[in-house]
């Protein structure tokens, strides 16, 4: 008890492990650039950020990389699409002012002519689109250059959103590095020279039997053209090559794919127990809406967000007319608390649930300021705060607390449960699981209301005051870190 008061209050990283020495990258996310950011995706930016912040918080030295399909045939259309169509061409306006919201109709309109069109001018196209496909595969900068064009685009587009949560990223791998660095090429040699390899229906294939898949995986056409899962095998091994651990963040409808790239890459004799992935559900709205960017349907990531903004606004608003800590709070805070509030609402919602269940995303339950939620959760931290604040303009100073006067079981179950949170950290690293993170946050701040209630700090008499101050302190410290790992702002006021 002793121990963990003295290092909980007085150390603002509380929580945080020390150094491991190991290199952790985290993939995540990785949608490709077709347009804005879906919803039914947010799951993989909000669980991604949170793992790479778990493992960093556990003293791993962790890069976050996002992984871009730049070599695909969805790419050869857009930017096929984009030359070929101009803006009286296209039906509708864009849906936001930001480059992704303008350049997806193009995509959307090239898809809708390949789909409508009549066959003579579909096969025209077609062609086209082949041509883009093999300059890409043979390395022709002036293909690759017009793909760039879109890609780069539109990729600012989404970067953009997903700095909304924040999720944010140290590298952005381009599948056709491994292409035009011939690493691609080396790697299907080698698999060719495998006992797995076969030569069947026009492909080269690899037989997984002996891994329990029986469908084969295809990593070379008859016209000697990769994949995209030959690149990723050589995208794993560049991995492998330079960090410790591999942890990437998937859909759950890439399980099979990733089960086969596990076993190819034990094929070719890498150490695949440097492969971690972390496997996620869809998540719905009310009203279960699909997501499709082909087609144009469906509700996008920013449109979520300005929702959970919104709400969050008339809620603070309307709780600031009961408010009755004295610092006023003007029109810029009143935003900072609702996007806080908001945002943190969505993550936490969404990171808290275990990734395997499919969940429906519901207002009322994420922008609860009593239940299980963020702002719940945020509240205690603002309390922290100002409980603190309040402290200080008394003078009363919790440096020289002394444990041993905190003997009611308020304060007692309060410290055990901050004691507890450098070990929940650890083993929610070892298992990948941030949600273990977020329970952790609202169990103490369960703990931490119950002891607001029957311990007051500043009418205290001044030896147990300061030890309840310093309670207060280690609470803010221990909470404000658990947040930070699964991606929730902790606002000093609310």
């Amino acid at each position: 008890y002793d121990d963990t008061l003295d290092a909980a209050a007085s150390d603002e990283a509380y929580g945080r492990l020390p150094a491991t020495g190991d290199s952790v990258v985290v993939e995540h996310t990785s949608a490709n650039p077709t347009g804005p950011v879906h919803v039914g995706r947010t799951r993989n930016p909000v669980i991604g950020d949170a793992v790479a912040n778990l493992l960093d918080f556990a003293g791993n030295d962790v890069d976050r990389h996002y992984y871009v399909n730049d070599a695909g045939r969805q790419m050869a259309v857009f930017t096929w699409a984009y030359e070929t169509f101009d803006e009286d061409d296209l039906e509708s306006e864009p849906a936001r002012e930001r480059v992704e919201y303008d350049l997806v109709r193009y995509y959307r309109k090239g898809n809708a002519f390949l789909e409508e069109a009549d066959p003579e001018e579909v096969e025209r196209a077609e062609a086209e689109i082949t041509e883009i496909l093999q300059g890409i595969e043979e390395g022709d900068e002036e293909t690759y250059a017009r793909v760039e064009t879109v890609v780069d685009q539109v990729l600012g587009g989404m970067r953009e959103c997903l700095e909304r949560l924040p999720a944010e990223f140290d590298e952005f791998v381009k599948e056709t590095r491994f292409m035009f660095d011939g690493t691609t090429r080396d790697l299907a040699e080698r698999l060719k020279e495998t006992d797995h390899a076969v030569y069947e229906e026009d492909a080269w294939q690899l037989e997984l039997d002996d891994y329990g898949f029986e469908k084969n995986l295809v990593f070379l056409r008859s016209d000697d053209t990769s994949l995209y899962t030959t690149r990723d095998l050589a995208h794993h091994e560049w991995k492998f090559d330079n960090y410790d651990r591999a942890v990437t963040v998937l859909g759950e409808d890439h399980k099979l794919q990733s089960g086969q790239l596990r076993a190819a890459l034990d094929i070719l004799g890498n150490d695949v127990d440097k492969l971690e992935n972390v496997i996620y559900s869809w998540v719905n709205l009310p009203g279960g809406e699909t997501m499709s960017t082909r087609k144009g349907t469906g509700v996008m990531l920013d449109d979520l967000l300005d929702e959970a903004i919104d709400r969050a606004r008339d809620e603070v608003e309307t709780r600031l007319e009961g408010r009755t800590r004295d610092d006023d709070l003007d029109e810029a805070d009143i935003d900072r608390i609702a996007r806080q509030v908001g945002i943190g609402a969505v993550r936490y919602d969404i990171v808290s649930k275990q990734p395997t269940k499919t969940i429906t995303f519901e207002w009322d339950q994420a922008l609860n300021f009593e239940a299980q939620s963020a702002p719940y959760i945020q509240y205690v931290h603002a309390r922290c705060c100002g409980i603190a604040d309040e402290a200080a303009a008394a003078g009363l100073d919790a440096s020289e607390a002394d444990p041993a006067v905190l003997t009611t079981d308020a304060e007692r179950d309060l410290l055990a449960t901050i004691a507890r949170f450098p070990a929940v950290v650890e083993t929610a690293a070892d298992d990948l699981e941030p949600h273990t993170v977020a329970t952790f946050a609202r169990e103490l701040a369960e703990v931490f209301n119950t002891f607001y209630r029957e311990c007051p700090v500043l009418d205290a008499d001044e030896e147990v005051g300061a030890a309840r101050l310093a309670l207060v302190e280690a609470s803010r410290n221990a909470v404000a870190n658990a947040l930070a790992i699964v991606g929730v702002e902790a606002p000093e006021s609310m």
